[in-house]
């Protein structure tokens, strides 16, 4: 389901309104065998945002360090290009002709993120052995970067990486989900995420999530909380779907990986009238919520000597990246 808490128009995301966003884990019509708890729900406004409408430095180079997990048969290298095969979302899910980003078409089955130069993480349902991780393919660049551009169905073949060694992974029910890969090369281009390694956030932190959703290229989601932190994960209002499992849920002050979007509410509602699907809308503080494995849950297993990408943002955080709406002066997606 997707979280919502409003159609965010075109969030500008400058530094000093880093938005809080949601992630999400369930089963995408992409990858049916890619199953995991629902979590296509929208919390309040739908605050997914495409990477054309990113105005932030430090935003876009977060996403930049971000993958779309996509199954290895739907990836065709050739000639220094990576084909990717995508379907129509809104065809896919019988979507209602109003739906946000209908027209666009989804390849990844879930998402991940760089945290060391050669290691990604994601979550435990989305990769549960070493045969499923080396039957797929982690694909740097999935994004619409051009306002009015189509999905893109190719990327240069350098953005593509496989996975040599699955080097653990965990999937608790309701507890921790998570899995950490190690790549066939060091990743070049991309600069490795910061992780939060002094403990859990507290409620009420503003949050933000980078993947996925349903499969689509990525989306950069804000205005977010956490709701309440439990035993290896914390609940938020996040705006999440299906294929955003295993993204990285960001603190919207420190830039930091907070945790990896696992389960939530169900993704979308019949709408009978119209015989179609629309995403499933719940207030702000509304439904379950979405729940994110801590990044505490794992982090002894994250090199430190890692490299990490928002090393200024981080030194003089500023003011909250939580007020992003109407900063890109441009409601069309």
């Amino acid at each position: 389901m997707i979280v919502r808490r409003t159609v965010i128009t075109a969030l500008a995301l400058g530094l000093a309104a880093f938005a809080a966003t949601r992630s999400f884990a369930q089963q995408s019509p992409v990858n049916p065998q890619a199953r995991g708890p629902h979590t296509d729900v929208i919390y309040g406004d739908d605050d997914r945002l495409d990477m054309w409408a990113v105005q932030s430095p430090a935003l876009k180079a977060m996403a930049a360090s971000t993958v779309g997990l996509f199954q290895s048969g739907s990836v065709s290298i050739k000639d220094g290009k990576a084909t990717l095969s995508v379907e129509s979302y809104g065809e896919s899910y019988g979507l209602c002709q109003d739906e946000p980003f209908r027209d666009q078409s989804a390849g990844a089955f879930c998402s991940g993120s760089l945290v060391a130069p050669d290691i990604i993480m994601t979550a435990g349902h989305c990769v549960r052995s070493q045969s499923a991780c080396e039957g797929t393919k982690f694909v740097f660049g999935f994004a619409i970067s051009a306002k009015g551009g189509a999905t893109p169905t190719s990327v240069p073949a350098g953005e593509v990486y496989s996975c040599t060694k699955l080097l653990g992974r965990e999937e608790v029910g309701t507890g921790a989900d998570w899995a950490l890969v190690k790549l066939d090369r060091a990743v070049a281009g991309h600069a490795p995420l910061k992780v939060n390694r002094s403990g859990a956030p507290a409620k009420g932190t503003p949050i933000i999530v980078i993947g996925h959703p349903a499969g689509l290229p990525t989306k950069v989601a804000g205005g977010a909380s956490v709701r309440e932190v439990k035993s290896g994960y914390f609940t938020a209002n996040l705006d999440t779907y299906g294929g955003n499992s295993g993204s990285a849920v960001f603190n919207a002050r420190t830039g930091q990986i907070e945790g990896i979007l696992v389960r939530g509410e169900n993704d979308f509602v019949y709408d009978s009238a119209n015989s179609c699907r629309r995403s499933n809308v719940c207030s702000a503080d509304g439904c379950r919520g979405e729940d994110v494995t801590t990044i505490g849950s794992l982090v002894g297993n994250i090199p430190t000597a890692a490299g990490e990408s928002l090393k200024a943002f981080t030194a003089n955080p500023g003011p909250s990246l939580n007020s992003l709406k109407g900063l890109a002066g441009d409601s069309s997606r």
